[in-house]
């Protein structure tokens, strides 16, 4: 196979997008029993190393950068476990980088869960500024709860010990966590733990997943989202045992944000306030799930198979390889587009008369497996907990947004009297 020069590079992508890089697939060291990527080891034969073949790995840096409108790239390498290809892949990917640059500043960021984390891996993320995000779910007992090793054993000692690497090498992390039927009632808990440790930039993830239908014709695996919508009633028996439930997701982040509020604005940073603020001020949320319409946000895996979204890894999402197609004409093929704005055209009416919907846009539509009140559907299974945080944020946001736009930070409401903030507009 031949390969372009920088200089026969494929014009750019219409507009900016981003792929979440699986070149170790779904392959992991854990058994983490909420996760949703496991099963997609069925889409290919299920066994195997899942290693990125290096012309795939080489097509795929060159593309990449090269269907970047911008002067910047961000490559995010996730799993699986992507520290299962041993610092030796992760030095081809530089060399590749620095071959293809094209003057543009490339960064690069890698989720991993830490466990294989040790002095040889932290000197090399730190040499390449590697901005790595670490998974945790919170102190020992909640994190061991569903983070655990093949034979089910906990997780936690050795995540910490990888943790204490990257610090001794200054490495650069963010924290992932996810919020699920055990840790959900105990956010204040989780919150605390995560400053603790040293993360400043906060990430909760809602686990929202179903049990695969018996009979499928992949063992285990949702060929595509179900097509049934259940009420309420229904939605709980249908969510698996380690889904968050609603209510609990709501009151997390309420609880989270009203300590956040008065101590740490400015400091911490917590991805779901972030992208609320922008979204208060009219600004673009930093985060797909928060956004209008999403589609810019891809998933390439280990063989250069594009999928449309990393939530939508399913053959009917699947947009094509990069070995066959330019990766920028996938990103901005009709397909994807119609994808992508589907988000917003297929809102139910309750939705796009919600006072807060401004904010929320539907959420993921991975999530909209329920019925509204008068039957319609589409209706996200977090609604409820969505509409309890963002009507509880509301005079603050409102307040922040004030902040800004008389150029002064956001921190400033914390010496702010709550009697002085700008009055919420969101009936509860």
């Amino acid at each position: 196979m031949s390969f372009a020069s920088p200089a026969q590079a494929r014009p750019p992508a219409q507009d900016n997008f981003y792929a979440m890089t699986k070149p170790v697939g779904s392959l992991c060291n854990l058994a983490c029993s909420y996760c949703f990527y496991l099963e997609k080891a069925h889409l290919y034969g299920g066994t195997g190393t899942f290693r990125m073949p290096k012309d795939v790995l080489q097509v795929y840096v060159r593309d990449y950068i090269a269907a970047q409108p911008g002067p910047e790239v961000h490559f995010a390498w996730q799993g699986g476990e992507p520290t299962l290809l041993g610092v030796g892949f992760f030095r081809e990917v530089i060399s590749l980088q620095e071959k293809f640059s094209q003057g543009k500043t490339i960064h690069n960021a890698l989720q991993t869960n830490g466990v294989l984390i040790d002095v040889e891996w932290a000197r090399f993320l730190a040499e390449h500024r590697f901005l790595v995000g670490l998974s945790i779910d919170g102190p020992r007992g909640i994190h061991d709860a569903y983070r655990v090793g093949k034979g089910g054993e906990p997780t936690f000692d050795r995540v910490m010990a990888g943790l204490e690497v990257l610090k001794a090498h200054k490495v650069e992390f963010n924290t992932l966590t996810t919020v699920h039927r055990k840790n959900a009632r105990q956010p204040l808990e989780v919150y605390r733990f995560l400053k603790k440790i040293g993360s400043g930039y906060l990430q909760f993830i809602p686990i929202v997943e179903r049990a695969a239908p018996v009979g499928g014709a992949l063992p285990g695996l949702w060929l595509a989202p179900p097509p049934d919508h259940p009420g309420p009633d229904e939605a709980e028996k249908m969510a698996t045992e380690w889904s968050v439930r609603p209510a609990d997701y709501g009151e997390f982040l309420c609880r989270i944000f009203d300590e956040w509020v008065t101590k740490d604005v400015g400091t911490v940073f917590v991805q779901q306030f972030d992208a609320a603020l922008a979204n208060w001020a009219g600004e673009v949320p930093g985060v797909c799930v928060f956004a209008k319409n999403c589609g810019r946000a891809l998933a390439v895996e280990h063989n250069g198979d594009v999928y449309s979204c990393d939530h939508y890894v399913y053959p009917k999402y699947r947009l094509g390889n990069l070995l066959n197609s330019p990766l920028a004409s996938l990103v901005d093929s009709p397909v994807q587009r119609a994808f992508g704005q589907a988000k917003s055209a297929s809102l139910p009416r309750y939705c796009r008369e919600c006072p807060v919907e401004f904010a929320c846009h539907g959420e993921c539509p991975k999530h909209r497996f329920l019925k509204t009140p008068d039957g319609e559907p589409g209706l996200n299974y977090l609604c409820a907990g969505y509409r309890r945080f963002f009507g509880h944020i509301d005079s603050a946001m409102r307040t922040m947004t004030v902040l800004l736009n008389s150029r002064q930070p956001p921190a400033a409401i914390m010496g702010t009297p709550r009697a002085d903030w700008v009055p919420s507009r969101v009936r509860r």
